[in-house]
């Protein structure tokens, strides 16, 4: 199989005046040209001006990012399905997996081209993640640490030799991962008891303990948030770049989780770690600066993990109660009552993923994209689990068993609610932005 990003370059190359496709759907594909704001340029920061340009559907999708879309559910469907239900049994994610993402582009989708990167936008990352998890959300949630968290925070805050020494490892061989929570640290962050200290060399020390972590395993690249200035409270943390194999890092325990089981989860153990200097991501004192900006990012990953699983839910169980199962003389998906029930988790369905895509066109344009960050994650993670669970229930005794994947995407769909924010989290984010906008 060719490589996704190759092949989709010369396209992205050329987005400025692209069109978009409809939003890969279950069942069909129209695809309108329809100019609109070009959507496959690579990452940008600042704001941009698209008041000239007239309004177009949020489901509408450039030319590079419908043949992304298409193209990763080619490759999840022939590498990664036939591998999902092992891959589960054993609780470990497949080398072989994890070797694909990278040969395909799947792991440097933001990264530029001259840093080895497949140079696309925030939006082919989020239509990635969502593809993915259409067919497995445990190598979904890999890919969007790695793209969204751990890429995004070398892209923005790296100086320019450590995006020379890691970008290019990042994009082909070497998964990264992001070390923020704690024992005594989940939704409340910044109270983190991990502490740096500055060295006689001028380098640093870490020394503390991280819980919850994703893409242990597997990553040889870590971003670790310590507290340089406790007296300081949260603004004396910092980020900083750790190698697995630096003295004193120890992975403690591999979680058994409940879900998402192939993705490992461990507890890191730093005892008296040292780094030297130029490991410093960004600055002293911005760390949480910076954290609370990658996770807004990176909840718009999570919604999209959310929809894939939804979708793919929704397909497998419609799929079998519109073909395979018959009762009383007739396919079940002929009676209304279960028409009725896949009709409203479809449009539960489209209404989420209405809001995940809206929240990428607005980050990717410049704009304020927080409270909607916080809605699709909160309603993507809510519609995964009712769908999800409904999918069981459509297949009975055969969305029961293990011999399928339904009972897969049930247990999968409960982190959603949990990680990168709790579902509590995510309201309270809102009601403050709501607050703030009718207080007079």
């Amino acid at each position: 199989m060719s490589s996704i990003a190759r092949s989709l370059r010369p396209l992205a190359r050329a987005a400025t005046a692209s069109s978009r496709r409809s939003l890969r759907p279950a069942v069909s594909r129209a695809t309108p040209q329809i100019r609109c704001l070009s959507s496959t340029s690579p990452r940008r920061d600042a704001a941009v001006d698209i008041s000239d340009i007239p309004p177009t559907p949020i489901t509408h999708l450039s030319e590079t990012e419908a043949m992304m879309g298409e193209a990763v559910a080619k490759f999840a469907s022939e590498v990664i399905l036939p591998k999902a239900r092992e891959m589960d049994e054993a609780e470990t994610m497949d080398p072989a997996v994890v070797e694909q993402l990278f040969e395909q582009g799947l792991m440097g989708i933001e990264i530029p081209e001259e840093y080895g990167g497949s140079g696309m936008n925030f939006t082919s990352a989020i239509i990635a993640i969502e593809e993915l998890a259409r067919v497995d959300p445990s190598v979904s949630v890999m890919c969007d640490v790695h793209n969204t968290l751990v890429n995004t925070a070398i892209l923005k805050w790296g100086s320019e030799a450590i995006k020379k020494k890691y970008l290019p490892k990042l994009a082909s061989s070497t998964v990264g991962s992001f070390c923020l929570s704690e024992p005594v640290s989940g939704s409340d962050a910044f109270a983190l008891a991990t502490k740096a200290t500055r060295t006689a060399s001028g380098g640093y020390k870490i020394s503390g303990s991280k819980m919850w972590i994703t893409n242990s395993m597997e990553a040889d690249f870590f971003i670790v948030f310590a507290n340089l200035a406790p007296e300081k409270k949260y603004k004396g943390i910092t980020a900083f770049i750790v190698e697995k194999g630096t003295k004193g890092f120890s992975i403690a325990k591999k979680e058994k989780k409940l879900g998402i089981k192939a993705s490992s989860t461990c507890v890191i153990n730093f005892d008296d770690v040292e780094i030297p200097a130029e490991n410093l991501l960004g600055e002293e004192g911005h760390g949480y600066k910076y954290a609370i900006g990658l996770l807004n990012e990176g909840r718009i990953g999570i919604a999209a993990q959310m929809t894939g699983l939804a979708l793919g839910a929704f397909e497998n169980a419609a799929g079998y109660a519109w073909n395979d199962r018959k009762q009383f003389g007739q396919l079940i998906g002929e009676f209304q009552g279960m028409q009725h029930q896949f009709a409203q988790a479809w449009v539960e369905i489209c209404a989420a993923r209405a809001l995940v895509y809206n929240a990428a066109r607005k980050k990717e344009a410049g704009e304020d994209f927080v409270m909607d960050a916080a809605m699709a994650k909160l309603y993507a993670s809510q519609v995964a689990g009712r769908v999800s669970g409904q999918a069981v229930e459509w297949m009975g005794g055969m969305g029961f068993v293990r011999e399928g994947l339904a009972e897969k995407y049930f247990r999968d769909a409960k982190i959603g609610a949990i990680y990168e924010g709790t579902s509590n989290i995510q309201l309270t984010t809102i009601a403050k932005h709501l607050q703030k906008q009718y207080t007079k």
